[in-house]
């Protein structure tokens, strides 16, 4: 669980607060009204964060790049219309 404090009493304890994301490992939730507006992290946790984002986002698109064009059924466009055409901007109509 994150440390939450208000913003006004996170701007006068700054450097406490780095002291405890940097040696005591802690995250702190820095709020505004009760909501959280902003979170500090160690240099390392965010490190891993950006490194898990990026991992699902290559599974994402290995996901994504598998998958096949099947052709629709014959009558299947006419009866479900066409939501939207790809027309060559250069070229017309």
């Amino acid at each position: 669980m994150a440390y939450e404090i208000p913003v006004t009493q996170a701007r006068a304890e700054l450097a406490e607060l780095i002291n405890r994301v940097v040696y005591g490992g802690e995250r702190v939730v820095v709020t505004r009204h009760g909501k959280p507006l902003v979170a500090f992290v160690s240099a390392a946790d965010l490190q891993r964060l950006e490194s898990e984002e990026s991992a699902e986002e290559e599974q994402v698109i290995r996901s994504v790049s598998s998958i096949h064009s099947v052709p629709s059924a014959a009558g299947e466009r006419n009866r479900f219309g066409i939501a939207a055409e790809h027309r060559d901007p250069g070229r017309e109509d």
